[in-house]
């Protein structure tokens, strides 16, 4: 990742002056839902007393508010604090908002090809982290069940290694691994949970949508003719759709035989140099679909959104990232009915496991009174 290392070159590390934060408080006027709050506590004391902590919040629950009262204690404590995530396109999400509610502080945001200057608020990628050793006061890891981080010793070595001994570690997800939901049962981790929505209304249901063999459909030139209907239905109620598909030559395909019966769309992958603009645009309305892998799973908010996912049944498709998908749906408080289609060709494991993940969150929430 760093170019050649072999065992007998010399590795160097230097301490780095941190800068002095002048006093400051947080300019945010929201106000925390209960669910929130809970959370929100317990983040502030973690923070201060360099503990451990998971946050485990549904999608749209508000986790970056939840930061905010526990990051300006940090910051009057003169702390060095990284927000960890493991996608450049939530760093870019992160920023301009933590920005805007800490207009004072001076925070980068590192990823590759960035050019902001280095100082002790970092909003980060995990792979930038293997240029830290021992610095951070607070180490924050957003979305730390996905993709590289989950799967990829390497980063979390990083995320060690950057933090300091006796500095703060709080996960933020949606959706914990089996290791650390492992590490919550054993009470080896702390967690708090928040089930509920900031806007108070319960998490959108996924609905099966048997639609044959899609994948045979497409080979032979033609689009399903009830995922026609369904974006339809969805383009005439002005909502615009998100259609998660499960690789990039499909996506590549679909995007064709679209355009060939008259529907405006773009698409994105990991792959793709563009995609931070093209949903920049997306989200301005400048095409009505957009097509995607999972690279979009998580840190994308788009009002209003409807979203589907062409073969459900596909490997990819995980009962996390299944959530995560879902989760896109129904976040605004303006709108929060959201449409989420599976379109399938046989129900799995994991489609089942997700839907039941949603139903039981919303049972939890609507339990400790924390719904309309």
């Amino acid at each position: 990742m760093m170019g050649r290392v072999s065992a007998c070159s010399p590795l160097y590390h230097s301490p780095l002056t941190t800068s002095y934060h002048p006093p400051t408080t947080l300019q945010w006027n929201g106000k925390l839902s209960e669910g929130q709050q809970e959370a929100s506590n317990l983040v502030k004391l973690t923070i201060q007393e360099n503990k451990k902590l998971l946050v485990w919040a549904v999608c749209g629950s508000g986790k970056t508010e939840v930061l905010f009262n526990g990051l300006e204690a940090a910051i009057l404590e003169n702390k060095t604090i990284c927000i960890a995530t493991p996608r450049t396109d939530v760093v870019l999400e992160l920023l301009p908002r933590l920005r805007k509610v800490f207009p004072n502080i001076d925070i980068s945001g590192l990823y590759a090809g960035s050019t902001d200057p280095l100082t002790s608020f970092i909003i980060s990628t995990t792979h930038q982290l293997v240029r830290y050793k021992n610095f951070f006061d607070v180490m924050i890891i957003d979305e730390v069940d996905a993709f590289p981080f989950e799967y990829d010793a390497t980063l979390k070595y990083a995320v060690q290694k950057a933090r300091k001994d006796c500095g703060a570690l709080i996960y933020l997800t949606a959706t914990p691994s089996k290791k650390i939901l492992q590490q919550v049962n054993e009470q080896s981790l702390p967690h708090v949970r928040i089930p509920a929505r900031f806007h108070r209304h319960p998490l959108p249901i996924p609905r099966y949508v048997w639609i044959g063999n899609w994948r045979k459909s497409i080979q032979k030139g033609k689009v399903p003719k009830l995922l026609i209907q369904w974006l339809k239905i969805q383009f005439d109620n002005k909502k615009p759709v998100m259609l998660f598909v499960p690789s990039i030559k499909l996506i590549e395909q679909l995007q064709y035989l679209l355009e060939a019966v008259g529907v405006s769309c773009e698409a994105v992958h990991s792959e793709d140099p563009e995609r931070v603009e093209k949903v920049k645009n997306f989200r301005a309305a400048h095409y009505p679909l957009l097509l995607t892998t999972t690279i979009l799973e998580r840190g994308v908010t788009i009002e209003n959104v409807s979203v589907g996912v062409l073969g459900a049944e596909a490997e990819i498709f995980t009962e996390n990232a299944l959530v995560q998908i879902a989760g896109r749906a129904g976040r605004s408080e303006k709108y929060p009915d959201g449409e989420i289609a599976l379109f399938h060709f046989g129900k799995t494991n994991d489609m089942v496991l997700a839907v039941r993940h949603i139903k039981k969150m919303n049972i939890e929430a609507e339990r400790r009174g924390w719904l309309k």
